[in-house]
């Protein structure tokens, strides 16, 4: 695959989880793409260190106590009346619960995407889609109302804490976080309580 992202635009009139499961079969290769601003996402395959700086992170989570931290499902982030904002596959995150008996009925239902009100706290590590995960990733978050979004900008060697989410207008494409708590990456990033402090240093290896 392609360093660089795959962007497609959806047609209003089609359902994103069902093109994502299209795109996912006719691919001669492994693919999970992603949907974000009517926009389908197709990234390109994490490098070492993204995939080892993404383990760590969720490492420190898991070491300070958080058994619900995970990477690898999938999110469904809609709007009130229903409507799909997102299709997301962060790269790690700490849920509020167990996936419930109607949490399970949600996936089925969505094609394998669990609600975006599962997650506490999100997190992604950029590759070469960073505007991705520092834009329309970044507002979709906001817009489903996740508290906590952990950024490691490997771009700009940054990591970022943003947090209390807000949603003007009740438009999606113009939701924000208030706050964002910023390092260069190496420094220590705090997080709001209870979560830990995150160790950043292993990115110093980029």
């Amino acid at each position: 695959m392609s360093a660089e992202p795959i962007l497609e635009p959806v047609m209003t009139q089609v359902d994103p989880a069902d093109l994502l499961n299209a795109i996912e079969e006719a691919s001669p290769m492994p693919i999970r793409p992603e949907y974000v601003e009517g926009t389908v996402i197709a990234p390109p395959r994490p490098d070492e260190h993204h995939n080892d700086g993404a383990l760590e992170l969720a490492f420190q989570f898991r070491t300070a106590g958080f058994r619900l931290v995970g990477m690898g499902n999938g999110y469904r982030a809609a709007d009130k009346d229903g409507h799909t904002l997102g299709l997301l596959i962060p790269d790690f995150y700490v849920r509020r619960r167990k996936a419930s008996e109607l949490d399970e009925k949600y996936r089925r239902a969505n094609k394998s995407w669990y609600p975006a009100d599962m997650i506490a706290l999100v997190g992604e590590i950029t590759s070469s889609n960073h505007w991705a995960d520092t834009g329309p990733k970044l507002r979709a978050y906001a817009a489903a109302g996740v508290p906590v979004y952990v950024l490691v900008d490997r771009h700009s060697r940054t990591a970022h804490c943003y947090t209390n989410p807000v949603l003007p207008d009740e438009d999606p494409t113009e939701a924000y976080y208030t706050d964002d708590t910023k390092v260069a990456l190496g420094e220590p990033l705090p997080l709001p309580a209870p979560y830990p402090v995150l160790d950043t240093a292993p990115f110093l290896t980029d």
